[in-house]
């Protein structure tokens, strides 16, 4: 094998933060290279080095294609280098048919103008590249995550890529997405092309890396060889946080009490715009202190149990009957949720749980600024004050409360989303995919936190689509599948096998 890409001591600083402290990378042609470390590592910052995001002169050191130094002043620079990359956050144009999006800023023109028919041809050759069988003049706007992944996948492969970046690639994907997705990205390293991908998963990892390279705290910390046999979850934790974790998920003393908090029962949920029922007779229960798992498929019903409950802010036609500490309620809107004692912090962070453009103190006040102000004027000092509590509380890592939350990693937003809910004092909160994108080290402080809140008399509902997290951190389970509770089960009795039997047997 030979070095295809090499980046060499890379330092980049942003203001008061130094992302990345002379990084050394180097990948062998067609392999597959992960690249891990905790949210903040610098793992993405030094794939937009790459990829010139970062500009030539906004860092220092070197990047090397086969040998011979670059300088990419713009995305295009990369490119036109063979590389691509791929973020979390697909850039897809919904309204746009599948082939437009292939070839957008790359069109296939005859005399000047796009050859519509050359393009539906050539989209279909690349839709076979990536195992997609649909029609090339689909709306991107019609189709699931896991095909949209392909697409930007396919979208690459069209502009000749040789090195292809995925960050997150998975994230976002069910189980039978993650492994056809894998399977893919085999099949494109037969084809000779390299790729590099960024991931939380470490099973994911260990499955298909040929080699791993470690970040921590913006420097390079190892590369492990797979096979050779030196990468495991053990040593991938252990380089990842700069120490041993020998239980992902930490025990706690339950006390659970036999006060009910929170029950639904017979509750369905219509949804006028899309003309179907999406929850039908769901059952279920919650006693103070104790969190109960709520596991299923994508688009089950999990999510929508979460968002009907806490105030139907997706103006679905309810029935059925809701009680708080045994009172029946009728919520208007989220706020009357909250205002009883119920909170719910989002799958969706970024688009619907954080103003990223604001900054942590404002982010962790913003459910109750009530709280806070008087005469409907903020109390600054008050604001200050609550948020630096909730920062400590919560070992949320940021410069300073004025830090845009843009700039913090992953797990350190999810800190502030939960900061944000436990702010209103809550008796009960829903935590949906509550570690979805962050690393291992600030997975195991989310289960910290959680633990904490549950020993003081806190209740917690968590929706994840992680069975072993699921496994980990329940006292009770409820499987749903199409929209209905298909199983109860205690933790005793509960395994991975079971679940997916209840979760898919409906």
């Amino acid at each position: 094998m030979s070095t295809i890409l090499e980046m060499r001591n890379i330092t980049k600083t942003f203001p008061g933060v130094k992302a990345l402290s002379n990084v050394s990378f180097k990948v062998e042609r067609a392999e597959i290279h992960c690249l891990v470390g905790e949210n903040g590592a610098g793992k993405s910052t030094l794939m937009k080095v790459l990829s010139g995001v970062h500009p030539y002169g906004s860092f220092t050191g070197d990047i090397l294609i086969d040998g011979k130094p670059q300088v990419f002043k713009k995305i295009a620079d990369s490119e036109k280098a063979g590389i691509a990359v791929i973020y979390q956050e697909l850039a897809l144009v919904p309204e746009m048919t599948v082939y437009e999006n292939i070839f957008l800023g790359n069109e296939v023109t005859k005399k000047g103008l796009v050859d519509e028919n050359e393009s539906i041809k050539r989209a279909r050759d690349m839709l076979k590249r990536v195992r997609l069988d649909l029609n090339p003049t689909m709306k991107v706007k019609d189709l699931g995550v896991g095909k949209r992944q392909l697409i930007e996948i396919a979208k690459a492969l069209s502009r000749n890529v040789t090195i292809l970046v995925l960050d997150e690639p998975t994230a976002a994907l069910n189980e039978d997405d993650c492994d056809n997705l894998l399977e893919i990205i085999r099949g494109l390293k037969a084809q000779g092309v390299t790729c590099v991908m960024i991931s939380h998963k470490l099973k994911e990892v260990i499955k298909i890396a040929d080699t791993v390279t470690v970040l921590r705290d913006g420097q390079t910390v190892c590369t492990l060889d797979a096979h050779k046999g030196e990468v495991s979850e053990p040593v991938l934790i252990k380089h990842m946080v700069g120490r041993e974790i020998d239980n992902v998920y930490p025990k706690r003393s339950a006390k659970i009490s036999d006060e009910v908090v929170f029950e639904v029962k017979g509750w369905n949920a219509y949804d006028p715009k899309y003309g179907r029922q999406i929850l039908k007779g769901v059952d279920l229960k919650l006693k103070k202190g104790e969190i109960i798992g709520l596991a299923g498929l994508m688009g089950s019903g999990r999510t929508e149990v979460a968002r009907s409950v806490f105030g139907n802010p997706d103006n679905y036609k309810i029935s059925g009957d809701l009680f708080i500490k045994g009172e029946r309620k009728e919520f208007n809107g989220p706020r009357d949720a909250i205002e009883t004692g119920l909170a719910y912090a989002t799958e969706d962070r970024k688009g619907n749980g954080l103003i990223l453009i604001q900054d942590v103190k404002q982010n962790i006040t913003l459910a109750n600024l009530a709280a806070i102000a008087s005469r409907g004027t903020v109390d600054s000092n008050a604001e200050i004050k609550i948020a630096n509590g909730y920062k400590d509380a919560l070992s949320i890592k940021t410069p300073s409360l004025e830090h845009k939350l843009i700039n913090l990693s992953g797990g350190n937003q999810q800190k502030v989303s939960v900061a944000k809910w436990l702010f209103v004092k809550p008796d009960v909160l829903i935590l949906d995919e509550p570690t979805r994108g962050i690393d291992v080290g600030a997975k195991y402080e989310i289960y910290t936190i959680m633990n904490g809140l549950v020993e003081k008399g806190m209740s917690i509902i968590m929706i994840s689509s992680e069975l072993p997290e699921i496994l980990g951190m329940s006292d009770r389970i409820y499987v749903v599948a199409s929209g209905h509770i298909t199983g109860e089960l205690p933790i005793a009795e509960a395994t991975q096998e079971k679940i997916m039997s209840l979760a898919t047997n409906y």
